[in-house]
């Protein structure tokens, strides 16, 4: 699909509104609307896959006992994406739920196979998947979400169904894409002419975290045969808004509370983890981007060591040059939206939900 240009600026951060003291009612809605189909689709699986899938989105214990938690990944951020961008091509509610649920299939298999490739033990303040069932049993329930996904757009009976499955193969390719490059930053040193640039992360995060965001708002106006500008003007707003959360995501790797995000204070600088905020430091030529440098160069780092480290990262500007390029990438992905013609209700509730994307504390 042709992006539409959007180049974002350098200059100082745009203001965006302040986050509510509620998630916006998007996101409450779509959570209402999503949740009974995407328990449906999961039924359809073998029973085994299916109790990992529903371990997966929450819904229940490892032994398969009811559990009280359970949205999805992000918090339900990309079936609320979904469901907006069918409202602002005007498609029927039932192509937004279709997208949202295919969305959520293929966020949940790509996680289940994240936490095996990092090693992760721990999401959302539980055993990941492949910890409490095992490796190769994850990789199955991995498989069968992402197959799932497909078939849930095939049979939708929709005329524009290929073309929506086209969509959705293309994302998981940029998704593969970019994980892969993720994956390789591991094995790279932090300084020298080896060391991941900036830019390259950038490239990285926009194809490991804004393919997805970009599918979730353009895939119900493709199921529902939109208008092309319309659908292009919604995938690009999401790869915006996919820099947003990445960056976002970056930032709590490092200051997130660990009460919220499940994960340890530090968690990425105590994994060696290459991650914008570190990556803007190490690239700022201050003394305390040389001296982090100094430290990240000499092995994994203790806790007291990574602490000393996210000061560094502070002190050096990378925690708000972070932040600001968050708020830029939402600007541009309003100005996407505003190129188009586009439900104006839809659109402002679409800049209600990025401005608490890029605020959460989730």
């Amino acid at each position: 699909m042709t992006s539409v240009s959007t180049s974002v600026s350098t200059s100082a951060p745009i203001s965006v509104p302040a986050l509510p003291h509620a998630p916006p009612p998007a996101l409450l809605r779509s959570t209402d609307a999503v949740g009974p189909a995407l328990r449906a689709a999961v039924a359809r699986l073998h029973p085994w896959p299916q109790q990992m899938a529903a371990y997966a989105f929450g819904w229940c214990n490892a032994d398969g006992t009811p559990s009280a938690g359970g949205s999805g990944g992000g918090k339900g951020v990309r079936q609320a994406l979904a469901m907006l961008g069918a409202a602002a091509v005007g498609a029927p509610a039932s192509d937004g739920i279709t997208a949202a649920v295919a969305v959520e299939l293929v966020h949940a298999f790509s996680l289940v196979h994240d936490d095996i490739m990092d090693g992760d033990e721990r999401r959302r303040h539980r055993e990941s998947v492949w910890k409490a069932f095992g490796t190769g049993p994850a990789v199955l329930a991995g498989d069968a979400l992402y197959a799932l996904a497909v078939g849930t757009l095939a049979g939708a009976g929709s005329t524009h169904g290929a073309a929506a499955v086209r969509e959705l193969s293309e994302a998981l390719g940029e998704l593969v894409h970019g994980q892969a490059d993720d994956l390789l930053f591991e094995t790279r040193p932090w300084t020298g002419p080896e060391a991941v640039r900036t830019a390259e992360y950038r490239d990285m995060a926009v194809r490991k975290t804004g393919s997805l965001l970009s599918c979730a708002l353009s895939l119900g106006p493709v199921l529902a045969g939109a208008a092309p500008g319309q659908a292009e003007a919604l995938a690009e707003a999401g790869r915006q808004l996919g820099t947003a959360f990445q960056a976002v995501d970056d930032l709590l790797g490092i200051w997130g509370d660990p009460g919220i995000t499940g994960k340890p204070v530090h968690s990425d600088l105590l994994r060696g983890k290459k991650t914008l905020p570190v990556l803007t430091a190490l690239a700022s030529g201050t003394e305390a981007g040389h001296r982090l440098a100094g430290l990240l160069g000499g092995g994994p780092l203790r806790a007291a060591e990574a602490a000393g480290a996210a000061r560094l990262v502070e002190e050096a500007g990378g925690r708000e040059a972070v932040l600001a390029e968050a708020h830029r990438a939402v600007a541009a992905a309003r100005r996407c939206l505003e190129s188009a013609p586009l439900a104006p209700g839809a659109v402002t509730e679409l800049g209600e939900l990025s401005a608490f994307l890029v605020e959460r504390r989730l």
